[in-house]
Parts: structure tokens; C-alpha cells; sequence
């Protein structure tokens, strides 16, 4: 099982080019899986197996969201261990695990955006920031696809962005008159750290790519100094965006497009938020309404 469980993740790195995090995600599922499953052999485990093997997981404290990952994690390897023939069917298709309560994301109002965003630009450093923000919060993009964005995939002229997302999938989205400037802003300065051998965007004061971790620290470092009450996250400023173009514009179908959510029903959480607002405009305003103390 471990050997297969080995090929499988070279096969999601090597054919389906899913980043690290996720593989790692995969990996944690299906080694939990390799414990159950012991000296079986994949093919010989029944549906009723997968299901006390959620079931058990379920009793130990995982939470519906979790055992949801756990379930796709196990079925994504039956799928591939049926093309290559290793075995006859998949026992945990049938399996469903317990339905979860979806949180709302939290986001950030148009005023508490443009507090946030409105940052002195006077160190090369700050100028970089205001650049990873204002490109956060103008096209919707993931943490993982602004960290590894290079500037070959960046059209100023056009004002648009070419981005790879989850599953390996390219979508363009637009880039706001004032991201484009903060860029060009920042690409004048970003010779005294990297030169142009370095292709990434965003770049560390010792000129190399910056991590992840480096960006979500450097927004909360701005979410202090600028005095938001809230803990700013990268996914904050992407919910924020998406939330504000629904708000605007009410369709949903483009918003998917431009956050590149592969299923609607992901797209769909955006509408509760903007439901939230219109209830408190409604409870605030209407002389039928129910006022809240």
C-alpha cells in the first residue's frame, strides 16, 4: 500500500502538477488510510470498510469539512489506481461523510480596504508592499499564485494578469489602474535587490523569491500600523474582492471566473455575505424592521 501510495504522489506532482501543500495534504489523508487498511491489499477492501474507517475517524473528532478532504484524498487514488489497472472499482465512491457547517470568510469593507491599502510608500520596501496588496485586493489572486508570479506573466498595457491556479488551470484576470502603477512602482525600485536573471515578481531584501510566510507577515504588520482591528490575511483581501464585485455587479458566473473556483457552488458562499449586508441595511433602516439593541 505505501509503495502505490509513493507512486501516487509522483503522479500528482509529475502529471497533475499539484503544488506541494496539496500533495502533502494528499499524502497526511492516504498515510491515516495506509494505517486502517494494514496488510490489505487496496483491491480487497469493501465500501464498508471505507465507511467504519470515517466512521472511526468521525468518533475521534473530525469535523465534516475534514472527513469531506479525507474522502476525495481516498477516492482520487482509487481513480488512479483504476487506470492503472491495480484494481476492479472504487469502494468509496458510495461513501458520503457528515455534512459540515460552511463559515462564512471574513472580509474586509471597501472603507477598511482603502485604509489598509493607503500606506506611505517611502522605502523601497513599503513601495513592494503596497504592490502585493493592491495586486491581492485588485485581482483576486491566491497567496501561491501571487508568490510565484513572474513578470512575463504581467501585461500592464492590457491590464491583465496570467495566473496558474489549483489543478494546474490558467486564467487571465484584470489588473486595476492603480495595482498596474503600484507594479510599475515597485519595478523601479526592485533593481536594488534582484536583477532581471530573477524572473519572480516579488522579491526579499537579499533578492529572492518571497515566501509565503514572508507575505502573510507583511500584511499583518500593515493591518497593525494602519490600526484594522482585524488579523488581515492574503485569503482576506481575495474574499474582500470577490465580495465587493458581487455586491456591484451581482454575477456570480464572473466572479468564479476571475477567482477560478472550477465549481459554482464555491463561488456561491459569496452570495450569503452579500445577503448579510442587505439584512443589516434592512434592520437598520425599515420602520417594520426588527431593531437590534
Amino acid at each position: 500500500m505505501r509503495d502505490l501510495i509513493a507512486q501516487f504522489g509522483c503522479h500528482l506532482k509529475d502529471e497533475r502538477h499539484l503544488s506541494r501543500h496539496t500533495r502533502q495534504a494528499y499524502a497526511r489523508d492516504l498515510d491515516a488510510f495506509c494505517r486502517l487498511a494494514g496488510d490489505t491489499e487496496p483491491g480487497k477492501l469493501t465500501e464498508n470498510d471505507i465507511r467504519a474507517f470515517i466512521a472511526k475517524r468521525h468518533r475521534q473528532g473530525l469535523n465534516g469539512r475534514s472527513l469531506q478532504r479525507l474522502l476525495s484524498s481516498i477516492r482520487a487514488f482509487y481513480r488512479w489506481l483504476l487506470r492503472e489497472g491495480l484494481v476492479q472499482h472504487n469502494p468509496a465512491t458510495g461513501v458520503r461523510a457528515p455534512k459540515h457547517a460552511r463559515k462564512l470568510p471574513k472580509t474586509l469593507d471597501a472603507d477598511a480596504v482603502a485604509q489598509l491599502l493607503d500606506i506611505p510608500t517611502d522605502t523601497p520596501l513599503a513601495i513592494r508592499d503596497k504592490a502585493i496588496m493592491e495586486l491581492f485586493y485588485s485581482s483576486g489572486l491566491r497567496l501561491s499564485e501571487l508568490a510565484g508570479l513572474s513578470w512575463d506573466r504581467i501585461d500592464l498595457r492590457s491590464g491583465t494578469v496570467r495566473v496558474t491556479g489549483k489543478g494546474n488551470k490558467t486564467r487571465i484576470v484584470p489588473v486595476g489602474r492603480i495595482a498596474g502603477d503600484a507594479l510599475l512602482a515597485w519595478r523601479k525600485v526592485r533593481a536594488n535587490f534582484a536583477g532581471l536573471e530573477e524572473a519572480t515578481v516579488f522579491v526579499s531584501q537579499r533578492g529572492r523569491p518571497l515566501s509565503v510566510r514572508a507575505i502573510q507577515q507583511r500584511l499583518l504588520h500593515w493591518a497593525k500600523v494602519r490600526g484594522l482591528e482585524h488579523r488581515v490575511h492574503p485569503h482576506m483581501l481575495r474574499h474582500s474582492f470577490a465580495s465587493h464585485i458581487l455586491e456591484s455587479s451581482g454575477d456570480l458566473r464572473a466572479v468564479q471566473e476571475l477567482l477560478g473556483h472550477a465549481d459554482i457552488s464555491t463561488t456561491q458562499v459569496y452570495t450569503h455575505l452579500d445577503f448579510q449586508h442587505l439584512a443589516k441595511v434592512y434592520d437598520k433602516a425599515h420602520p417594520r424592521a426588527k431593531k437590534r439593541s
